[in-house]
């Protein structure tokens, strides 16, 4: 019987943080978006399709990673209050990284625009064009983005608060490839 790793798999930690950035700037290029409707920031659209597909086909990628990987095990001390909120948390955060870039996927597509990822790539339309649909899926891409954030924000203090606070091998896990010497 072969013991518990104590680290994300290589694969698992470098998308981790790949993904962590593209997120990252995801929301920062959706504030812009939505903060002004200027033509100046057409270019934050245009940077915000692409990079969306990325998040979902990587998040594809890291769900079959995580599945055929083991995980380090959560700190045996840790109350199992702690344990429900980081699985439900991970659960959250997997769902949104899959569902927001559909959703946005399918606004474009109910908005009667092509799908374009650049000048010569055109995704094809998963749902009809319908304003009141657009609508909907717009607002829905909104306050998913905002839980997104929020849930984001609870995971990087969550990560400090094992790092800096119980100084377990949470934070750790995630950060070095092997044991400290």
């Amino acid at each position: 019987m072969s013991t518990q790793p104590t680290h994300f798999a290589l694969l698992a930690r470098l998308l981790h943080w790949l993904m962590a950035i593209m997120i990252i700037a995801m929301l920062f290029i959706g504030a812009g978006m939505v903060t002004s409707v200027s033509e100046r920031h057409e270019w934050l659209i245009h940077l915000h399709k692409p990079l969306g597909i990325a998040i979902l086909a990587l998040v594809i990628v890291r769900l079959l990673v995580r599945f055929t990987t083991r995980q380090p095990p959560l700190p045996a001390d840790l109350p199992s209050w702690q344990v429900m909120a980081a699985k439900a948390s991970h659960l959250l955060l997997y769902a949104l990284m899959l569902v927001l870039p559909l959703l946005g996927w399918a606004m474009i597509s109910a908005s009667g625009e092509p799908v374009m990822l650049s000048t010569t790539l055109q995704l094809p339309a998963i749902v009809p064009a319908d304003a009141q649909l657009f609508a909907i899926l717009r607002k829905a891409h909104g306050y998913l983005a905002y839980l997104l954030f929020l849930t984001v924000l609870l995971h990087l203090a969550a990560a400090l608060f094992h790092g800096w606070i119980r100084r377990d091998e949470v934070l750790d896990s995630m950060l070095r490839g092997r044991d400290r010497g």
